[in-house]
């Protein structure tokens, strides 16, 4: 490895602010796609911003099992470079390739073909907005392949070290996708139709940018790769140890969202609209949290690679610190700026305060939700992602039963922004809580072995 991708050695905190300003700002690519939909279909009108919410619990659903190969790549590749083996951490890459294609293909094949009886179980009361969220998830849907590939390769990027390259890549996807949006929107009758055509394409764009990334790129993680190889049982069998913990965690949280968004339904598609823009404006906490906690899991798999104890235990402290500085600055973008970030994209007065509100009770909780980054990070580093995918699990089983007792309440849809917020505490409490139990153990193991 460079000295640049080298996480083993140099400064710690330089090299996580190094791999993650990269990873991080990617993520805020991904959730300006949703924004710029979001925006535009706002100009339409805030039954087409309910529609694409509604559908985009499928796409959501999609990002978890694409976790699959992700993981796989990333962990495989991270590892196996700490190592020095680059022939093992090849044949991660290019099983973990073959399993997001073939999953890929697979889901978008089911939302096309199953979207309407899909749809239904969120129990949508407006047919407007029913049979919009059908033709939007179709068309989405066709960009699924692209996007399971794309998650893959950045996973290898990240786990190399190279996490610059994901960024400019899905930066070109994103301006296609900006340019696009008001065309269709004013200079077509696409409507929402349009709007989805947009961001297939743009997947598309960014997954055959990375496919020349991964092979001509100099910051490229290998010399040479061809992806195109005949799987490894026992290599898929590993990646999917690894990823299917990942996998079911993000699966249970949307599977469970859905249930939430049945209550929210309830309400019309005015509340549907809040909660998607509110979601997506408070996804600045947990997509930064997230990526960030994707360069914990590249440091942590290098530097467990190479035996580096004193090195886990400083990144995991100085992470955790970073974290915790980033909640507290979100906090403050949540609880003082909520009315104005709404107004961004649903103009009616009264779904602006309600959004506004739902932010403030967001605002919370914010701390906690950025260090539950650090600590999925941390586990999937070594190779143990079972534990921050029960946490997380057991507290979204807890939220689906709390908002329906708390929506019955007076509190009615505010009911529903309480349980949200609070089960999104205990969850990043108990994930980082773990984690930082494991780290104090092994601190101590290291004290006594070296004593």
């Amino acid at each position: 490895m460079d000295k640049k991708t080298d996480l083993t050695n140099g400064g710690i905190l330089n090299k996580l602010i190094f791999i993650s300003a990269p990873i991080m700002a990617t993520s805020v690519m991904q959730m300006l796609y949703n924004l710029t939909d979001m925006f535009w279909l706002g100009r339409l009108s805030s039954d087409d911003v309910a529609a694409s919410g509604a559908a985009g619990m499928f796409v959501w659903l999609g990002l978890a099992i694409s976790a699959l190969g992700r993981t796989g790549a990333e962990i495989g590749v991270a590892q196996n470079k700490g190592r020095g083996n680059e022939e093992a951490a090849k044949h991660y890459l290019q099983n973990a390739v073959f399993l997001a294609l073939a999953l890929g293909i697979t889901y978008s094949l089911t939302l096309v073909i199953g979207a309407n009886g899909l749809l239904s179980i969120l129990k949508i009361q407006e047919a407007e907005v029913f049979s919009a969220a059908i033709n939007y998830l179709r068309i989405v849907a066709l960009g699924i392949p692209a996007a399971f590939l794309t998650t893959t390769l950045t996973g290898a990027f990240n786990g190399s070290g190279h996490s610059r390259v994901p960024f400019y890549m899905n930066s070109a996807g994103l301006l296609l996708n900006m340019v696009l949006n008001p065309l269709v929107v004013f200079y077509t009758n696409f409507g929402i139709v349009g709007v989805a055509l947009a961001n297939m394409l743009a997947q598309y764009l960014v997954a055959g940018l990375l496919l020349w990334a991964i092979k001509k790129h100099k910051e490229r993680p290998f010399a040479e790769v061809s992806l195109l190889k005949k799987p490894d049982l026992q290599r898929l069998k590993q990646i999917v140890g690894w990823g299917l913990p990942v996998s079911l965690e993000s699966g249970f949280f949307t599977g469970l969202y859905m249930l939430v968004t049945r209550v929210i339904t309830s309400f019309g598609s005015d509340a549907l609209a809040v909660q998607r823009v509110s979601t997506q404006i408070e996804s600045l906490s947990w997509l930064i949290g997230g990526g960030f906690g994707s360069a914990v899991t590249a440091y942590l798999g290098q530097n467990l690679g190479a035996e580096r104890w004193d090195r886990i235990d400083k990144g995991f402290r100085i992470a955790s610190l970073a974290m915790i500085a980033w909640g507290a600055v979100v906090t403050i973008i949540l609880f003082f700026g909520g009315y104005a970030l709404i107004g961004l994209f649903l103009r009616e007065t009264h779904l602006r305060e309600m959004g506004a509100f739902y932010l403030k009770l967001l605002a919370i909780g914010q701390i906690i939700s950025s260090l539950e980054g650090v600590g999925s990070g941390y586990f999937r580093g070594i190779g143990k992602t079972v534990t921050p995918s029960v946490s997380s699990i057991v507290s979204n089983l807890i939220r689906v039963p709390l908002c329906w007792w708390l929506s019955a309440t007076a509190l009615g849809i505010n009911g529903v922004w309480w349980a949200i917020t609070l089960t999104a505490m205990l969850r990043g409490g108990a994930v980082y809580g773990f984690a930082l139990i494991r780290q104090l153990k092994n601190r101590r193991h290291q004290v006594q072995t070296t004593a």
